[in-house]
């Protein structure tokens, strides 16, 4: 294990992305997510890694593409604008069953909206920005020791399940500095059968594609994809709870908003009030069969988030009318303090559990 390290939270990532073995980065310039770019560009070389900055986001994708496809550990990273950009050539790589990180610094929106933290690219993330039925693996950080932590393990879950990751986090935590610590890891030798390396005597060459022209093959791809997914959602489901034994009334948040709910737990429960917080780690797969568990424990159920309302569907999802389910959202790259948080809960609750 090394030494603490302060670091932003898009550095920390580069750095991670070297010690995880990635072999080659494609990308373009986006505050604020720059520095990923900036760094990968003066450290890789030293270790003989290729990084390159494509034209645009569209040609960086379809780079990833190629380098996942000759089986090499691949990444890009972008922010909100870049992302979108991106959508065509993620649903090819997922097509393909290609393995690769992708990096969204997430920026308020829509349109070019502002360089300020947001969180509005939680349906792009969760529910297939692009066409066709498809998922990717989405992880979201709320530190800079998980933008480091997240890249291993996002490589590894790609590798595994032969599918892109995604890391879905913010401008705040791309650029906060805090202490982070990079755990030794080797890289597990992933056996990539398919990797298009080359027809030699004793191996056949292969082919890779997301293209099925027959409708019968092209179904039956769809329905292997679907297993996948399904056994994605069995067994990566990822969370941490906090107050949850005794809560009464349960705040759901994700990323930036999260930290910000742990504070004002701690100030409502000074107050009296029992609330805990879960915070899901994977956006997918969604932790709907947890959520539902503390719906039948709690009162009411408060979604926070930075945008004008999209996780929360999944919240009102997995309650599934066994509790209600409100929300208080900030946008356009205002954050809330937790101050608000707690009055929000006030708002919701009966005047005898508020001292």
């Amino acid at each position: 294990m090394s030494e603490l390290k302060l670091m932003k939270g898009n550095e920390a990532l580069a750095e991670a992305a070297i010690r995880a073995g990635c072999h080659a980065y494609f990308g373009y310039p986006i505050t604020p997510q720059s520095e990923v770019l900036e760094y990968l560009a003066r450290e890789m070389p030293r270790h003989n890694r290729v990084v390159l900055q494509a034209e645009s986001e569209l040609a960086s994708i379809n780079m990833v593409y190629g380098a996942a496809g000759a089986g090499f550990r691949v990444m890009t990273s972008s922010s909100s604008p870049g992302m979108s950009l991106m959508m065509e050539g993620l649903s090819y790589l997922v097509g393909a069953e290609l393995p690769c990180l992708l990096v969204n610094v997430n920026r308020a929106g829509p349109g070019l909206g502002t360089i300020q933290p947001g969180q509005g690219d939680y349906f792009q993330a969760t529910k297939g920005g692009g066409h066709g039925d498809y998922r990717t693996i989405v992880l979201a950080p709320a530190s800079v020791q998980e933008m480091a932590d997240f890249v291993y393990l996002g490589f590894d879950l790609a590798e595994q399940y032969r599918n892109p990751v995604l890391i879905l986090s913010d401008g705040a935590i791309g650029q906060m500095m805090e202490k982070v610590r990079f755990p030794d890891y080797t890289p597990p030798a992933t056996p990539k059968p398919w990797a298009t390396t080359g027809k030699t005597p004793d191996r056949e060459r292969n082919y890779i594609t997301s293209l099925f022209i027959q409708p019968e093959r092209m179904e039956q791809h769809n329905l292997h994809l679907q297993d996948k997914f399904d056994r994605i959602r069995a067994a990566e489901q990822r969370w941490e709870e906090l107050n949850t034994e005794d809560a009464d009334f349960l705040m759901v948040a994700y990323g930036l908003s999260a930290r910000i709910c742990m504070k004002a737990m701690d100030l409502a429960r000074a107050k009296g009030i029992k609330v805990g917080l879960l915070r899901p780690i994977t956006l997918f797969p969604f932790p709907y069969e947890r959520l539902e568990n503390l719906a039948l424990q709690v009162e009411q159920i408060l979604t926070v988030e930075l945008n004008s309302g999209q996780m929360v569907e999944d919240v009102r999802l997995a309650a599934n009318g066994k509790t209600p389910v409100a929300f208080y959202g900030r946008m356009g790259g205002m954050v809330p303090t937790p101050e608000e948080i707690v009055q929000q809960l006030e708002t919701l609750i009966q005047p005898q559990y508020v001292s």
